[in-house]
């Protein structure tokens, strides 16, 4: 039997979540061209879309005066699970774009309300390496999603309709399991049910809003980029994040070990580093290999975000965890909403700048990540809060 604890089920949870959300993801750029034969502007739309309920997360709060976070994780779940499954059956513009933002409200309000859980539930010593943990559990879920895949199209020679139905099906089921097994596990600090700014949470705010932009440059664009300008097919698309997830199942707990060991300041600018190479290599790659070899590398990469987490953990006030993950996902979406429509039309004319867009912000980030102190915690969350503090 599974153990019945709140580590558990954080990483079953997660573990529906990434099987259902991988799926959606690996069909969606050869779905939207061969269904409903998108252009670079349209993904570029349903992208912002998809990230509007992103930027509403705040409202997780509200919500949050009415349900229990654990009973809103799995309900967040379901929805998302629902949302995948029915996409399939409405192959259109306007059909996509519905289904999208149904699904990515469940998506954004479990993540959002995960991330909460995970840093109340899990002593900061242990943090980093359970992420690792659980982003090795969200690749062996992918790999399961992605091999479904392999499974009912090509084996069974199936079409999108009937995969996306069986996966949210399963998805569905499991969360009702978990629903039933789990018993309700305590939160030890009671949660402020109101949003909270704190000045003093200004340099997690800053790399939340750069992490948001940056990422929609991959999540968008490298892949849209390996469909249009490479011809890569469904198979050859799934098999690029079979590679991508089988890469992190074995070395992203290790990488939360490391982030454990190196601190949060050094894995931030390994990253960002590695990212500002990435990015431009991008605008100028002409072969389809390497532009593999780099998708690779960049998804290897987001392991490292471990660090602005338990960077967050260590300095937060426990009671303020809940409010700023709501928050926060608001701030990693106010450019996730309007960068992926505003590139979209930059990419009908110059799709290199769109990468380079991207290396920019991986400057910025570098930039504030050396303001990461050594040892963070309250009252040392900047290397200039102690210069800001003698000044006062």
């Amino acid at each position: 039997m599974l153990n019945k604890q709140p580590q558990q089920l954080l990483l079953w949870m997660t573990f529906v979540m990434s099987m259902v959300f991988a799926v959606w993801q690996a069909l969606l750029n050869n779905f939207v061209i061969e269904q409903a034969a998108f252009t670079g502007a349209q993904i570029g739309i349903l992208q912002s879309l998809r990230e509007v309920p992103g930027f509403l997360a705040f409202t997780a709060v509200l919500v949050l005066l009415v349900l229990k976070e654990q009973v809103f994780a799995l309900l967040s779940l379901a929805l998302l699970t629902i949302g995948v499954g029915i996409t399939g059956f409405f192959p259109s513009v306007v059909g996509l774009y519905l289904t999208t933002v149904l699904m990515s409200i469940g998506f954004h309000y479990f993540e959002t309300i995960n991330q909460s859980l995970t840093l109340q539930w899990v002593d900061k010593p242990d943090t980093a390496a359970f992420m690792g943990k659980a982003l090795a559990w969200r690749s062996a879920a992918a790999l399961l999603g992605y091999g479904s895949i392999w499974l009912v199209m090509t084996w069974a020679e199936l079409d999108y309709v009937w995969m996306y139905a069986i996966i949210g099906c399963l998805g569905l089921l499991l969360v009702v399991f978990m629903a039933s097994y789990f018993p309700q596990f305590p939160i030890h600090s009671l949660q402020h049910k109101k949003l909270i700014l704190r000045k003093r949470y200004w340099l997690y705010y800053s790399l939340t809003f750069f992490s948001g932009a940056r990422r929609q440059i991959f999540m968008v664009f490298a892949g849209f980029m390996m469909v249009e300008k490479f011809g890569y097919s469904v198979s050859e698309i799934t098999a690029l994040f079979l590679i991508n997830y089988l890469i992190n199942l074995f070395f992203a707990p290790a990488i939360g070990r490391l982030i454990g060991r190196i601190g949060e300041r050094n894995a931030l600018v390994i990253e960002y580093v590695g990212l500002i190479v990435i990015f431009i290599s991008y605008a100028l790659v002409e072969v389809a290999h390497i532009a593999a070899a780099l998708y690779v590398i960049d998804h290897l990469l987001f392991a490292m975000a471990i660090a602005m987490k338990t960077y967050f953990q260590k300095i937060a006030d426990k009671q303020d965890i809940a409010s700023t993950m709501s928050v926060s996902f608001t701030i990693n979406h106010i450019a996730a909403v309007i960068i992926p429509a505003l590139l979209g039309i930059l990419w009908l004319s110059s799709p290199s700048l769109v990468f380079y867009i991207g290396a920019g912000f991986a400057i910025c980030s570098l930039c504030l990540a050396a303001l990461v102190p050594s040892n963070p915690e309250p009252g040392q969350e900047t290397r200039l809060s102690p210069l800001l503090s003698a000044k006062s």
